[in-house]
């Protein structure tokens, strides 16, 4: 379990899709992934109950609430080394800078791991999720053409990373 301030970040379960679903649900929040909206709550159960040995996944809840209200997951390409995160957090929780928070937490938590490296890759037009990775200090590496196909089409990805050395937060710019 991790915590900040506010929240608490503990492992997420099959259980938090009930409480997940409305975001999983929204066609405007999940233009970005590579899934289309889950039309029913089998599906966002479904995806919860598959687990890859190299990703862990914390539901982002509130403290004193244990509703998962959205979620940061961490999967090691390199173990030891490096690491890719991604995260979502439901609409009505936006603005509040929950998301920001949240993936600060876990960024923390791999660097004490001995991580040297965190990325995260979002679609260029996703200017949420950019302008967070942009907030936590996050650099544009580069843009990979053509690398994904979705639901909305064959899109580029902007990928962006982090050393160790560089993270600080809060910011101080």
């Amino acid at each position: 379990m991790l915590e900040t301030g506010r929240l608490r970040l503990r492992p997420r379960t099959e259980a938090d899709a009930e409480a997940l679903f409305p975001a999983y649900a929204d066609a405007e929040l999940m233009t970005w992934w590579t899934h289309a909206a889950h039309v029913d709550i089998a599906q966002t159960r479904a995806q919860f109950a598959q687990r890859s040995p190299d990703w862990r996944c914390w539901a982002i809840t509130r403290k004193g609430d244990d509703t998962a209200i959205g979620f940061v997951g961490a999967g090691e390409k390199r173990q030891g080394e490096v690491t890719e995160i991604g995260y979502l957090l439901a609409r009505e929780h936006w603005g509040a800078g929950i998301a920001a928070e949240a993936v600060a937490r876990v960024i923390d938590q791999l660097f004490v791991e001995g991580q040297r490296r965190v990325f995260a890759d979002t679609d260029p037009e996703n200017a949420h999720s950019r302008g967070l990775l942009e907030r936590l200090g996050f650099k544009l590496e580069g843009v990979l053409r053509a690398e994904w196909e979705t639901h909305i089409g064959v899109r580029d990805t902007a990928l962006y990373g982090l050393l160790r050395e560089e993270w600080q937060w809060p910011r101080r710019t």
